[in-house]
């Protein structure tokens, strides 16, 4: 057995598991911490909006918004969330002389060796990174954490180490997908239409932030912040947050105009791949049907957007049963131009829809002390088999257009498609994922 420290790394290096973990509680006991301040998720948002990068930009429309019928403005928050891969981060590493080869399953196997090559002072000639077959990473694997703890420990003892996260370390020290404040203000005229548009992410990032929608004059702006947790890419990326808020928004103007939700935003639409998904969603859906029934127990919702070069809508009939939402039915278009591969992308459509599941009605990161509550499955659920409802994908084949990637953005439009659905049931409008009731 071995004991390696190199600055604020210890580890040990054991032939069996068992033996590792009994050596690593003896070394945590002679352990020193310093505490430091360190906010609740319960305080996050406000956290957020404090530490703000050059604080919160006002707006800059205040001509237009003195003279609108209406005004609006809305504050929406979004949880961090965990990327729960298949497996948790794990890798082999192994020196020969000034060579290291590291076997890990990463998303990035050239950021990997560079940050391998900075770790030990060497040039990316003398690593090698392999990456087989691993279990999921859905943006979580981008960095090569377990890749450079393996090789310490390999350097150390001089043979090659196998090192494997536990669960609670993937829940506790794995980055997350980052936590958003974001603020909206926008005016209407007498007519319903949008006169003006002031949006900002706070901290999240600015995928999917500039309003597709003609809305007079708009600005999106992102601010960056103090993020107190380590937080990085996921599936995609701020175009959740910044999505979710804005077609959360666009049907609370809908209300404030008097309109239909799906007629309003083709009112402010004049993107014909948009316009073509929003369409087809909301027929095989049949919207104009569905949103006439009310039932206190029953609501339907719908959103769209773009991102990375494509097109979704989705439609969603959400029931409550005993004080729980309950995802039925998800309608959902996707557009991503020439389709190459139908029954490859019919499946990344689904995955989206189910992933985004998780995050929109449970997945939330909790953290209260400095330390994560919510480092197990047992206490951050994730969507189960038993929560997937009718799946209904329409995709839309453009042979004209150049193919773009699909792998992201079908998940945008799940989380605020589902709220609006609780708000048609319920009349309560819906600012936070994932989505409370109360």
């Amino acid at each position: 057995m071995v004991v390696a420290q190199d600055d604020q790394f210890v580890g040990v290096a054991a032939p069996t598991s068992s033996l590792a973990e009994r050596a690593l509680e003896a070394v945590a006991k002679t352990a020193k911490w310093e505490t430091a301040p360190h906010p609740n998720s319960s305080t996050l948002y406000d956290y957020l909006k404090e530490h703000a990068q050059g604080g919160i930009p006002p707006n800059p429309f205040s001509g237009e918004l003195s003279q609108a019928k209406q005004t609006l403005r809305q504050s929406y928050r979004v949880a961090y969330a965990q990327h729960a891969p298949l497996e948790p981060r794990a890798a082999v590493a192994e020196w020969s002389g000034d060579d290291v080869t590291v076997w890990t399953g990463t998303q990035n196997p050239f950021g990997c060796r560079g940050e391998l090559a900075r770790a030990f002072h060497i040039s990316e000639e003398h690593v090698r990174v392999v990456v087989p077959d691993f279990g999921a990473g859905y943006g979580g694997k981008h960095s090569g954490e377990t890749g450079i703890e393996a090789a310490r420990l390999a350097k150390a003892v001089g043979k090659p180490v196998c090192l494997r996260w536990t669960r609670q370390e993937e829940f506790t020290w794995a980055y997350f997908r980052p936590a958003a404040a974001i603020e909206i203000e926008a005016g209407l005229d007498g007519q319903g239409k949008l006169t003006s548009w002031h949006f900002i992410n706070i901290n999240s990032g600015a995928s999917a932030i500039d309003t597709p929608y003609n809305a007079g004059r708009a600005r999106s702006h992102y601010v960056n912040s103090s993020a107190p947790l380590r937080q990085g890419s996921y599936r995609g990326l701020a175009a959740t947050a910044n999505n979710f808020a804005r077609e959360s928004f666009m049907d609370e103007l809908a209300g404030a105009a008097g309109s239909d939700p799906l007629e309003f935003r083709l009112a402010h639409l004049e993107n014909p791949r948009l316009r073509a998904v929003l369409e087809a969603a909301a027929e095989k859906f049949n919207w104009k049907e569905r949103v006439k029934k009310k039932n206190p127990s029953v609501g339907v919702g719908l959103a769209c957007g773009t991102e990375k070069g494509s097109y979704v809508a989705a439609c969603a009939e959400i029931g409550l049963e005993d004080g729980k939402i309950v995802v039925r039915h998800v309608c959902e278009a996707f557009e991503c131009g020439a389709i190459l591969n139908p029954t490859n992308l019919h499946s990344q459509v689904q995955g989206a829809i189910i992933m985004g599941l998780g995050p929109a009605l449970h997945e939330a990161m909790e953290f209260e002390n400095g330390a994560i509550t919510t480092a197990s499955f047992r206490k951050y659920q994730v969507p189960r088999f038993a929560d997937v409802p009718e799946l209904e994908i329409h995709l839309l084949n453009r042979p004209d257009l150049p193919s773009v990637g699909a792998g992201e953005t079908p998940i945008i439009a799940v989380a605020p498609a589902i709220a609006n659905g609780v708000f048609h049931a319920t009349g309560n409008r819906i600012r936070q994922m994932p989505i409370r009731l109360a």
